[in-house]
């Protein structure tokens, strides 16, 4: 079908948190070790040139123009400025996130696996139609971080004060926080 998600595509992320969380987005410089830039949601998905669009990458060696299916473990590369790095967890999530259990805070790497698995993240599709285990574009996934087997749900958490944003963005163990859905995330095709 021609709404299959597949490895090479480029997407924008959009949170769900209380219906529209924003896009996923880099901006500004990150401080953390290795790191490239700060990632927080953004109001549109095309806040500076290329910072809302991602290019999904295999974690496994599949072909580009594979599909991706629930469950793979992918990359997610920025491509703000024809590279804006790869999504990654770097360092500890900030005091005030860490009150809800968030557990790392969110960048980009200039590479793949900055740190053992910090850039992979697992991709759970909540449903599809039809239910074949395929991922598909207007789908709602969950992205999980395999660091030290335990680098939490991407998610939307406290306001941004980085120019233009919205949300800012860590990880969290607990699958849907306070049941407002800020791990959820709609894919939507990049034009």
């Amino acid at each position: 079908m021609a709404n299959e998600l597949h490895y090479g595509d480029r997407i924008h992320l959009q949170n769900l948190y209380q219906g529209d969380g924003g896009y996923l987005d880099v901006n500004g410089t990150a401080s953390g070790g290795g790191a490239r830039y700060a990632v927080s949601t953004a109001t549109i998905p095309t806040r500076d040139g290329g910072s809302g669009t991602w290019e999904i990458v295999s974690g496994a060696c599949a072909a580009t123009g594979d599909p991706v299916k629930s469950g793979d473990i992918v990359y997610l590369r920025n491509l703000y400025s024809g590279n804006g790095g790869y999504l990654d967890v770097n360092g500890l999530a900030s005091p005030v996130q860490q009150t809800s259990g968030s557990l790392y805070d969110v960048s980009t790497a200039w590479g793949k696996d900055r740190d053992g698995n910090s850039s992979r993240w697992q991709i759970f599709d909540t449903t599809s139609t039809p239910q074949d285990g395929l991922v598909r574009l207007n789908d709602t996934v969950q992205l999980w971080n395999t660091y030290a087997n335990r680098g939490g749900f991407l998610e939307t958490n406290n306001t941004s004060s980085a120019t233009g944003a919205r949300y800012d963005v860590d990880t969290n163990p607990y699958s849907n926080r306070s049941n407002q859905n800020v791990t959820f995330w709609k894919i939507l095709p990049a034009t």
